[in-house]
């Protein structure tokens, strides 16, 4: 399946460790499926997406506890675009990620997602079982086809440490984290320990949950630029080269705005404006988490 070939060139892309290139812009859809008042809406947002460009949807097993990948699949349905053309992205609970649960997972997943298979499937976060046998399972399900790449999601460097030292581990596709320009602190060390491995990173709560939208020195460059501070915080964190952000949207004008901002190249002296009131880390912080 060649993504690139079937992107809109509004998109910059981002290179898998394969070489394979995925938007660096996806949608994302934490808090969807929760409600069935709001399926209706979130399943239109879903479609619309696609309609308009975008090309990589990142959803999870605990989002509605399914009810989220239910809506990615029903959007896909719709078929505004086909299914190769999409990199879908889900996640496994650390508390499903036995190799058996790991497989029983994913099958309920790709039943959700009305698909054969996920192109990129993600441990949520550490649990107790050992990676070791977590990454046993998700390269059985590689070998069945039912998944094409496996990442983690919150993991530290420490944590991609004992991951590289595993069997197979060194296979690990990407690691989406929190990452916005008030939670930086991943640039100190873990962003640079991904980059030497050319492991992209994914960017969740790009926009910092809606903070960075109402932050007076985004609201200063954005009034000069003639756009929004959520296009400004967003285009900051795209001017990474493997970086992929992530925004949740529903209303069509925010979905439109995110997908504008991709093509935002913020100046040195606006980046010197946001290092200034979100400077970056001067020493090892915590990983934010979401």
């Amino acid at each position: 399946m060649d993504i690139l070939a079937q992107m809109t060139v509004l998109f910059n892309t981002v290179a898998l460790p394969d070489g394979e290139a995925v938007p660096a812009l996806g949608l994302g859809t934490w808090r969807m499926g929760e409600s069935a008042r709001s399926r209706r809406a979130e399943v239109e947002a879903v479609r619309l997406a696609l309609e308009i460009g975008y090309r990589l949807v990142d959803t999870a097993e605990m989002y509605g506890e399914g009810g989220a990948e239910e809506v990615v699949g029903e959007a896909l349905a719709q078929g505004p675009v086909r299914r190769d053309d999409v990199f879908i992205v889900t996640k496994v609970y650390p508390h499903n990620a036995s190799r058996r649960g790991v497989v029983d997972a994913c099958e309920r997943s790709l039943k959700r997602l009305r698909t054969d298979r996920v192109d990129m499937y993600l441990l949520h976060w550490r649990g107790k079982t050992p990676l070791a046998e977590t990454v046993a399972a998700f390269e059985h399900l590689r070998t069945l086809g039912c998944i094409r790449h496996w990442g983690v999601s919150n993991f530290d460097v420490d944590d991609l440490h004992e991951l590289w030292d595993v069997a197979d581990g060194a296979r690990c596709a990407a690691n989406q984290v929190y990452y916005s320009a008030g939670e930086r602190g991943i640039e100190f060390d873990l962003l640079p320990w991904e980059r030497q491995r050319r492991v992209p990173t994914m960017a969740y709560c790009p926009l910092g949950q809606g903070a960075l939208a109402r932050s007076e020195p985004l609201k200063t460059i954005a009034r000069a630029r003639g756009c929004t501070p959520a296009q400004v915080a967003l285009a900051w964190v795209l001017r990474q080269p493997d970086t992929i952000a992530i925004p949740k949207a529903v209303q069509p004008s925010h979905l439109r705005d995110n997908l504008a901002a991709a093509s935002m190249t913020l100046s040195a002296g606006e980046l010197a404006q946001i290092d200034a009131a979100c400077p970056p880390p001067r020493r090892k912080q915590a990983l934010a988490m979401s």
